[in-house]
């Protein structure tokens, strides 16, 4: 069949969009994290075995996938032709063929002809044969698979086919969450983010998500405001031009998304309130910080589960623990393509207070604590009270060293020896990093 029939699918081979290299102190399977998330798209899968509809099942409920729409259907190319018939195309088909390389191609020749402008095609196959490869490049299909397949190579093999769409990289969110109130997760999340700003020169956004409660103001020294009620309030409208009238400029390379600090209303969100927020944030910086609450709701839990990192702070105390292993149990499970969680053990150290030794609070979650941050009354105090950032009151403490390397590994701004060579009394953070996400 000729070449001409297939104009409506739009042709890009598999070496025609590579994935961004992954960054520094992440291994290379991770580069399906780094990339941009899929865009809005419509995606139908046309599935002839279970194995593969499983694959695909588990690729549509990876984050990486959270802006697409996937429809899943059984019957491969015939139920394919059967649909469209009758429907329009969407923006991507991917077919599972068991067919003979013959077969197969004049399977993809009729799909052609129902293929309507724009629409893209993606081949899951059973031969592994190079002139096979080169009749469906010819014919326009963007990517072929050889089964089987797993979940990240549908994701990487969906990105590439969306390079160019892919080719401005969103932000990395990073979301702090305290095991318990009062660990210290927000104080940990606004000195790591003034440490990204200062250190690698980067636009870090910090969103204080506590709404009732949050002490980002305080500690940078800002008026209480609406920046995140604001956002939240009406998201069809809220793009970067909006965002950036909410936002309050702290430095040149920080900015801070307030929380209103009112009681005058509950604070009941749409478990989609944050997304929105969340998307537009991230085309507008390379880093956003979460600081979360110490709360369990559908738009925290959603906020958590949907950003690049997370850490969680705790303090060595049996309740800090139960809430920790809790927490990590279900975000590997709802996580589950990407690396897990960090722990970041805070106020070690504590005069007088009786205390799980690290060693014992790592084993007891199976997973060593990324940092473990020793107790300094004084200097976070101080800070607190001046609306400071530690290093600003103490920049020679213990304590300032130990979240500055966690600052530089979760900018991946330094290699494992530069943060080894910081005397911090565990293991390279950045080679953590990496142990973690290949765990």
């Amino acid at each position: 069949m000729a070449t001409a029939n297939l104009a409506p699918v739009e042709f890009r081979g598999v070496d025609a969009a590579p994935l961004p290299a992954p960054e520094i102190g992440a291994p290379p399977e991770a580069a399906a994290r780094d990339a941009v998330r899929i865009p809005h798209i419509a995606i139908d899968v046309f599935c002839e075995s279970p194995e593969v509809m499983d694959a695909v099942e588990r690729a549509a409920a990876d984050r990486m996938m959270a802006r697409a729409h996937v429809a899943l259907h059984h019957g491969g190319l015939a139920a394919a032709l059967a649909l469209y018939a009758n429907a329009a195309t969407p923006n991507l088909i991917l077919i599972e063929s068991r067919s003979s390389a013959a077969a197969f191609l004049q399977e993809l020749d009729a799909l052609s002809q129902v293929c309507d402008h724009g629409t893209k095609v993606m081949a899951i196959g059973y031969t592994n044969d190079i002139s096979l490869y080169r009749e469906l490049m010819q014919r326009g299909v963007s990517e072929y698979l050889l089964a089987p397949v797993d979940p990240l190579s549908l994701i990487r093999a969906i990105s590439s086919i969306y390079g160019e769409a892919a080719a401005e990289k969103l932000g990395r969110t990073i979301a702090f969450v305290g095991a318990k109130g009062g660990v210290g997760s927000s104080t940990l999340a606004h000195n790591v983010g003034w440490m990204i700003a200062r250190n690698s020169g980067s636009h870090v956004i910090m969103a204080d998500l506590d709404l009732p409660f949050g002490t980002g103001s305080l500690d940078f020294n800002i008026d209480a405001g609406m920046g995140v009620a604001d956002a939240i309030e009406d998201p069809g409208r809220l793009d970067d031009v909006l965002l950036d009238r909410l936002i309050v400029k702290h430095d040149e390379h920080l900015s801070l998304l307030r929380a209103p600090v009112s009681l005058d209303r509950c604070y009941d969100l749409d478990p989609a309130a944050i997304a929105p927020l969340i998307a537009v944030a991230q085309e507008s910086a390379p880093f956003l910080i979460l600081d979360m609450p110490h709360l369990w709701t559908s738009w925290a839990r959603n906020a958590v589960v949907a950003a690049d990192d997370i850490i969680i702070t705790a303090i060595p105390d049996l309740a800090n623990l139960r809430n920790a292993k809790a927490m990590l149990v279900h975000l590997r499970q709802a996580r589950p393509n990407d690396p897990p969680p960090k722990v970041v053990l805070n106020q070690v150290g504590t005069p007088k207070r009786p205390e799980i030794s690290p060693k014992e609070f790592a084993k007891a979650l199976q997973q060593e604590p990324l940092a473990c941050i020793p107790f300094e009354a004084h200097a976070f105090g101080t800070a607190a009270n001046k609306g400071q950032m530690l290093p600003e009151v103490a920049a020679k403490s213990a304590a300032v060293r130990m979240i500055g390397g966690l600052a530089d590994a979760l900018a991946a701004r330094t290699d494992a020896k530069a943060v080894t060579k910081r005397k911090f009394g565990f293991r390279s953070l950045v080679g953590r990093l990496r142990r973690d996400s290949r765990g």
